[in-house]
């Protein structure tokens, strides 16, 4: 197999030139998306804040043009791809660098944190960076963040509209059960946007990378993780809905609700609010008030 030459590989003509080479095609089913914007690349390899010192992973690296990136700037690159025909590609396109190691596998089936031990040892600290397929980034996500991988950061790039509901506020539109759960992990701005104009094939909508600085702890004392949760999933079942109302359709019986009005008057929150207005500190102290007054199970 003849190498490939030439300059950085996310340049259209580049792009083009390996597609062409190894007859590629696309697979929409995979969300697949190639980058051709360099600097695009080096703005999103500067927010995850590598050094020589520090090891990258990268998920779903196509055929290569991040992950090149990334293995100029940090110590060591694991990068995981789920299609198979890549691979061949991934080895010709990334032979100049000794440090990037490609795996095989489906990112949710893989044992992450013994990949990490593995293939990230003498490194100090690692980020995820990759190129999110849209139709699975929630699932990858929140099982980078609820494994309590090592990570220091996650700079992903994702469909715009996800990014903003990760990052939003309380009492914004965006703000759902995906924004609780993000920050409780982690950190999160969105770092840019990015134009859809910048892929092959060019997708129906703008992305946007976004920026999750993992926590060492929850920022909010939870008494039960799950519990928590499951408080934050049924007060956004309905957004339309009073707090009080979805929590007494998904989360306690009907003849409990004397009692959780009354419990919603001693953590000052008003029983009208909808779920979309309280804060991360709101949803911990509804929640653990419930399991300390057992009107839920744990």
């Amino acid at each position: 197999m003849t190498q490939m030459t030439g300059k950085d590989i996310a340049t259209p003509t580049r792009t083009k030139e390996v597609l062409e080479k190894y007859g590629f095609s696309f697979k929409k089913s995979l969300g697949q998306n190639f980058l051709i914007d360099t600097n695009i690349l080096h703005n999103i390899v500067a927010e995850a804040d590598l050094t020589k010192e520090k090891g990258a992973v990268e998920i779903g690296p196509g055929i290569g043009a991040l992950t090149e990136q990334l293995g100029r700037a940090a110590k060591k690159v694991m990068a995981i791809e789920i299609d198979q025909r890549l691979l061949p590609i991934l080895e010709d396109t990334l032979s100049p660098y000794e440090n990037i190691e490609v795996v095989h596998g489906d990112v949710l089936e893989l044992d992450l944190k013994t990949l990490l031990a593995e293939k990230m040892a003498g490194v100090e600290k690692i980020s995820v960076v990759a190129n999110l397929p849209y139709y699975v980034t929630t699932p990858i996500l929140m099982k980078l963040l609820e494994e309590r991988l090592p990570l220091e950061n996650i700079v992903v790039m994702i469909q715009k509209e996800v990014a903003e509901r990760i990052a939003a506020k309380p009492g914004t539109k965006d703000y759902g059960s995906l924004s609780v759960a993000a920050q409780f992990y982690a950190e999160t701005e969105v770092a840019m946007i990015v134009p859809a104009s910048v892929f092959i094939p060019r997708p129906n909508v703008d992305s946007a990378v976004i920026r999750l600085k993992v926590r060492d702890r929850p920022p909010v004392e939870v008494d039960d993780q799950d519990m928590f949760f499951r408080v934050v999933r049924s007060s956004f079942a309905q957004r339309r809905k009073t707090l009080l109302n979805n929590l007494m359709n998904g989360l306690f019986r009907k003849e409990q609700k004397d009692e959780v009005i009354q419990m919603l008057a001693d953590i000052q929150v008003d029983p009208t609010r909808r779920g979309e207005t309280l804060s991360l500190e709101e949803f911990a102290r509804l929640a653990n008030e419930s399991l300390r007054r057992g009107l839920i199970g744990q």
